[in-house]
């Protein structure tokens, strides 16, 4: 028997990201007019503070003005929103749940503390902990591949089930073992697993969205894909493989080789797709890749990805 979600939380969600100024300043203007692209692009939603969203990077009074700015705009056109509370400090990440919850996202995502790993016992009480100071809003456990402890879906459900108001995992995916393993243990958690990878988890039957680094590239084309998912699979599945393979060519080298951040990539890629006033500089000390690789990518996605780009 299928277990029944928790929460029907889903889709693609596009990342807010930082414009940064050369004096590593947040340019408010930029972000407030980045807000209202993703909401008239028709995303399904909108996250803000995943590690593309440096979350690891800002101080707490740009934090409280982020997810205003969110909540505002997104309130106003009835957009679902979830903050990202995400911080590697326990009791900043306390503090930062019961902030968000005054701006009532569809959900609060929070990530492990990880200065320490945390053992099951440990997550399971400061899963509790975060759960109360949400006061009834649904959590989201982000477990990216560079935690300091990657859970597998055994050990997730561990941790998570015991938790009812924690309704979704965002993780990453894996082979057929790993789906098998999935199915057999998070069916009751919506999942988000990498965007470029989303229609393999529809077909395997796991997962319900992604907090989409596609939506980075194309917030519009993101759509357009997650909504074929639900028409045509194959032609979807189809179109994944021209995006694995434009990821795995020209923007995941920048990571194998030269050792950029996720994030840094993320940026890129919104650079290429050139639908925001976003740029790809990263906040002191990360390094930015350079504009002029996104202006030489962009026409490679418009050769490679034609279909697909919306801008």
């Amino acid at each position: 028997m299928t277990a029944k979600r928790r929460h029907a939380i889903g889709g693609n969600w596009a990342s807010l990201l930082l414009p940064i100024e050369a004096d590593d300043s947040i340019n408010f203007d930029k972000l407030g007019e980045e807000i209202d692209i993703l909401i008239a692009a028709g995303v399904d939603g909108i996250y803000s503070n995943g590690t593309a969203g440096e979350f690891h990077n800002q101080t707490e009074a740009e934090f409280d003005r982020i997810q205003s700015m969110l909540a505002e705009r997104c309130a106003k056109a009835g957009m679902p929103f979830v903050i990202g509370v995400c911080q590697p400090d326990a009791m900043i990440m306390l503090d930062r749940v019961r902030r968000a919850t005054s701006f009532r996202p569809m959900a609060i995502q929070v990530i492990l503390p990880d200065w320490w790993p945390l053992g099951d016992l440990e997550a399971l009480d400061f899963l509790k902990r975060a759960s109360d100071a949400a006061d009834g809003i649904p959590l989201i456990l982000y477990n990216p591949p560079h935690s300091k402890r990657v859970l597998t879906p055994r050990e997730l459900a561990d941790i998570c089930a015991p938790c009812p108001d924690l309704v979704g995992i965002k993780l990453a995916d894996g082979g057929a073992d790993w789906y098998t393993e999935a199915r057999a243990h998070l069916e009751e958690f919506s999942l988000f697993i990498p965007g470029h990878h989303l229609a393999t988890g529809i077909k395997e039957g796991v997962a319900a969205g992604a907090f989409s680094n596609v939506a980075c590239l194309s917030p519009r084309g993101a759509q357009r894909w997650t909504d074929l998912m639900r028409n045509d699979l194959e032609a979807a599945l189809e179109a994944e493989r021209l995006i694995c393979r434009f990821m795995d060519e020209h923007i995941v080298p920048f990571r194998q080789n030269a050792g950029y951040s996720n994030a840094a990539l993320d940026k890129l890629l919104s650079a290429i797709g050139n639908w925001g006033p976003i740029g790809t500089r990263l906040r002191w000390p990360y390094r930015s890749i350079e504009p002029s690789e996104a202006a030489r990518l962009r026409e490679v996605a418009r050769r490679d990805l034609e279909e697909f780009l919306v801008t």
